[in-house]
């Protein structure tokens, strides 16, 4: 299955044989024919494919204003072809991405500004489907938002791109694990000839 979740927190459901094979040419089909509720105007924001709704793994997702919300992956195992709501969203906040954990993984969330955070999943507790989440990160200010959430293991490296084409990779090691809802710590620094992340 593939979990599709759009910016206004819907969520819908799609079985992977129902996406038609096509050759490297073809230029597919829009998503609005296969999701029978999909609205025009929502963007989709992640993809997460699924073999199992189980009690084992979770569905974290974060919004553009900081938010975070966990919850247990079997929570979403009767999607409608018209969706469901994966998180509540306050007026003006967005869903920027989804991902599946374990319970044991470390989210870095990452600012546009520049600025990530780290910390254990452990410090967000699993929620309700209908729920708002909690906060994961304070934004410096309000042209702030949110653009990127990874989940880690100890060992890895983080790759941060800026608006205009610059990358900088990092070592996990130097992303001290910290509590969530503080700023977080400079990854890459923005500026004119950077643009922002």
């Amino acid at each position: 299955y593939l979990l599709i979740l759009t910016d206004r927190g819907r969520c819908y459901w799609l079985k992977v044989h129902e996406v038609e094979q096509a050759g490297r040419m073809a230029k597919g089909r829009p998503l609005v024919n296969h999701l029978e509720g999909m609205g025009r105007d929502e963007r989709l924001q992640a993809v997460v494919p699924v073999k199992v709704f189980d009690d084992q793994h979770y569905l974290v997702c974060a919004t553009k204003k900081g938010l975070i919300k966990k919850t247990l992956l079997s929570a979403y195992g009767n999607v409608r072809k018209i969706g469901i709501n994966a998180i509540l969203l306050e007026d003006g906040d967005a869903l920027i991405d989804a991902i599946l954990t374990d319970g044991t993984h470390d989210l870095i969330l990452a600012k546009k500004m520049g600025q990530a955070i780290r910390f254990h999943e452990n410090e967000v507790r699993a929620m309700g489907r209908t729920s708002y989440g909690v906060k994961a990160v304070t934004l410096d200010d309000e042209k702030d938002e949110v653009v990127s959430m990874v989940a880690i293991k100890r060992q890895a490296t983080l790759l941060a791109v800026t608006e205009n084409g610059y990358g900088k990779r990092s070592d996990i090691a130097e992303y001290r694990v910290s509590h969530r809802g503080g700023k977080g710590i400079i990854t890459i620094k923005t500026n004119e000839r950077n643009g922002q992340v």
